[in-house]
């Protein structure tokens, strides 16, 4: 006989952890109305100022939702 010992179980809190914490989803949430808000000027005809808020929305807020 061998004398294996069945794995303990996995508490159901760490099996459905989210990676990401709620600071994380409102500034991911904050860059999707951001881009939204860019791509909607740019269909508005302005160009130069949907440039900026484009690049905050993507090279700020995103990686900053990731990172923090």
């Amino acid at each position: 006989m061998s004398s294996t010992r069945p794995s303990p179980p996995v508490p159901a809190a760490a099996a459905k952890r989210f990676l990401l914490a709620r600071r994380n989803l409102l500034i991911l949430a904050a860059a999707i109305l951001v881009l939204v808000a860019g791509y909607l000027t740019l269909m508005a005809g302005h160009p130069s100022a949907a440039a900026v808020i484009l690049v905050v929305g993507y090279c700020l807020l995103f990686p900053l939702g990731i990172a923090l």
